[in-house]
């Protein structure tokens, strides 16, 4: 399809697994990504949605924080 790339092309120019955009897709991030059949097409214009992990440790040992 003209204009559309692959998951596994969309994984090679963004570097990061196919997995990780089809989650993308699937939660609606890629701006104009379709499904057809079991198939994601996404525009080849498209770009890669930010990443909204929290990478800070803000969160890491929370559990123990309460604890004194």
């Amino acid at each position: 399809m003209e204009g559309y790339m692959t998951i596994k092309q969309a994984a090679e120019k963004w570097d990061v697994t196919p997995r990780r955009i089809q989650k993308l897709c699937t939660d609606g991030r890629i701006e104009g990504a379709m499904k057809f059949g079991r198939d994601w097409a996404i525009p080849a214009d498209a770009v890669k949605p930010e990443d909204k992990r929290i990478t800070t440790g803000e969160y890491k040992n929370w559990r123990k924080k309460g604890e004194s």
